[in-house]
């Protein structure tokens, strides 16, 4: 087992998509899994909504890491664009 995947042993991750919370088991989310999670049409852009209140539209290919652990206050969230 890496370094990388030791330290995320016990940690959970969760990913708001359109508003509803999703737990994921790893530190990195796909925009295809993003889209599959959150069952976003594949004919819509999945946009990043950053802390900052900043958006920015994911490639199909664009691999996302989050935090471990509920956020308080704003979290990166995501939706179809």
């Amino acid at each position: 087992m890496s370094t990388a995947q030791s330290e995320q042993v016990g940690q959970k991750f969760f990913v708001n998509i359109e508003g509803a919370e999703y737990q994921w088991e790893r530190d990195t989310i796909s925009t295809t899994e993003i889209r599959a999670l959150g069952k976003l049409p594949a004919d819509q852009s999945v946009i990043e909504e950053s802390p900052e209140g900043t958006e920015r539209t994911l490639g199909e290919d664009e691999i996302v890491t989050i935090k471990p652990g509920h956020r308080h206050g704003r979290a990166a969230k995501y939706r179809r664009g």
